[in-house]
């Protein structure tokens, strides 16, 4: 699984007034229709087997169309709002259609041209929170409203779908909710604050029993989705949700849709067999782990053999770790926050994409360099592309073609590109063991080395996080020639150019 996000409220904007804090009206916004059949097809060809569409949903938003008021803005962040902040999970977000009123056309549509690309479709489900004035216009007929049928005089009852505050006024600018109900970062009280998530509200799984509403409501949506045809669900703040749901819900898609894959988001190391044994997902985010290392030894030239310690902590789950350096919550590669150059993520990308089976990420603009360094309006200038906010980043118009890239940005696809193949169409890294050789060469501290394959296709990976090209003996263990069946040099040598890596057949 080689993932490709790709948030389509971006993708394809063709208004590049790009005004800070600025409205549809004077930013545009992309449109699904303009995620054309090419631009799916030349994804496949660069080695990506899974897109993530990210923020299809409805959610709130400043923005009013026909049916739809928009939301009080002291509960939106920003003027086009946050896909977190879900206000219909049986819609698509009119932002994203050329004609709104046939926006679920419009999702249908590029579900059949991703899948005629070759490419599995991802999308987010948001189980956890949603935003404060949900309401549902399309739901299935006899689906009620997430609390509709609540006892809103109780704080907690497992028949409710939200927890409430009774008697308390939830009072957040100039926008009033009674009885308050608890945000969806776990605020139980009734004055979040604004680094809280104050859009939206907390869901009550309590019951803990397949019988109550949200369990059933939020398994039926599951399943209506997977009758679309979705592939894959990416599930926001997974962790927050109880395992004994995701037990009952993945299991219940899966009696009906058994090709589907489950890919959480969950941050808590202790809690991943659980989510994996127990909840059923195939695939976890490896973010506190193989990401942080990453990114340390990037930034603080932490030795490389942190490598070896962040995957042996999950040596028995390995396979099921989602690796990535970018994503909609992670600054930009290219940032000033992060490296500020994009080639000094090349050495740790090929380290993701090689050591294992591993699924992979890469976020839209991260192949080319993005920096993520506007000033969109409610994101800021924090190293990340906003995803509140409507906006028109360079790196989409030269991804659409609006702009040509420059050199040095073609340079930078194409090596994606050839990493991304030989990931994918190289025996020996879709099935060969892997062997990490960091533990005979303890003089490599800015290169990481390790071998994949077997006999014949035993490759030896070298990953040089240096700014200088260099040239090292790497010893390679008898260990490792019983281990893979090959023979070879005891010390082979080798010379990998700065901020790159060398993958060599040995035997």
């Amino acid at each position: 699984m080689t993932i490709y996000q790709l948030l389509p409220r971006l993708y394809g904007n063709r208004t590049h007034a790009n005004v800070p804090h600025g409205t549809l009206a004077e930013n545009g916004c992309g449109k699904l229709k303009w995620i054309r059949q090419a631009d799916l097809t030349a994804l496949r060809r660069q080695g990506y087997t899974h897109v993530w569409f990210t923020g299809l949903l409805e959610h709130a938003t400043q923005t009013t169309y026909a049916g739809i008021a928009a939301d009080h803005p002291d509960i939106v962040k920003g003027k086009a709002g946050s896909p977190y902040a879900v206000k219909d999970y049986y819609d698509i977000d009119p932002d994203l259609a050329v004609h709104p009123e046939e926006r679920m056309q419009e999702f249908r549509d590029l579900l059949r041209r991703t899948h005629r690309a070759g490419l599995k479709f991802i999308m987010d489900f948001v189980p956890n929170h949603v935003a404060r004035h949900y309401e549902s216009d399309a739901a299935p007929q006899g689906v009620l409203d997430l609390g509709a049928d609540d006892n809103t005089s109780l704080h907690f009852s497992p028949d409710n779908n939200f927890y409430y505050c009774p008697g308390e006024t939830l009072r957040i600018g100039a926008y009033e909710e009674y009885p308050a109900r608890a945000t969806g970062n776990d605020r139980f009280d009734a004055h979040p604050s604004l680094n809280d998530w104050y859009e939206t509200c907390k869901l009550n799984y309590g019951g803990m029993s397949p019988l109550t509403s949200t369990w059933q409501k939020m398994t039926d949506i599951l399943l209506f989705w997977a009758e679309e045809g979705v592939d894959a669900f990416r599930c926001d703040m997974a962790e927050m949700v109880p395992v004994e749901f995701w037990q009952h819900a993945i299991a219940t898609v899966r009696q009906q849709y058994p090709h589907i894959e489950f890919i959480a988001e969950v941050y808590d190391p202790q809690r991943y067999r659980d989510y994996i044994h127990r909840g059923g997902f195939q695939y976890l985010y490896d973010k506190v782990g193989l990401y942080d290392t990453l990114r340390a030894i990037i930034t603080r030239g932490t030795s490389t053999h942190a490598i070896s310690n962040a995957w042996k902590t999950v040596d028995d789950i390995r396979s099921h770790m989602l690796y990535f350096l970018e994503n909609h919550d992670e600054q930009r590669i290219a940032s000033s926050f992060f490296a500020t150059n994009p080639l000094k993520g090349r050495p740790a990308m090929a380290v993701e994409a090689l050591m294992g089976t591993n699924p992979l990420m890469v976020y839209a603009g991260q192949e080319i360099g993005e920096p993520g360094m506007d000033a969109e309006g409610f994101s800021g200038l924090d190293g990340r592309t906003t995803i509140f906010d409507y906006w028109s980043p360079a790196f989409q118009q030269k991804l659409t073609g609006q702009v040509p890239l420059t050199a040095k940005e073609e340079d930078l696809r194409t090596w994606y590109t050839q990493l991304l193949r030989l990931r994918t169409r190289n025996k020996a890294f879709t099935e060969g063991p892997f062997f990490d050789l960091m533990y005979v060469n303890p003089h490599l501290q800015s290169q990481y080395a390790f071998l994949r394959g077997e006999n014949r296709l035993t490759h030896l990976v070298v990953a040089n996080f240096s700014d200088k090209d260099v040239q090292t003996d790497v010893i390679i263990p008898s260990h490792a020639h019983e281990f893979l069946h090959f023979v070879s040099d005891d010390i082979v040598t080798v010379r990998v150019p700065a901020n790159d890596y060398i993958a060599v057949n040995i035997p």
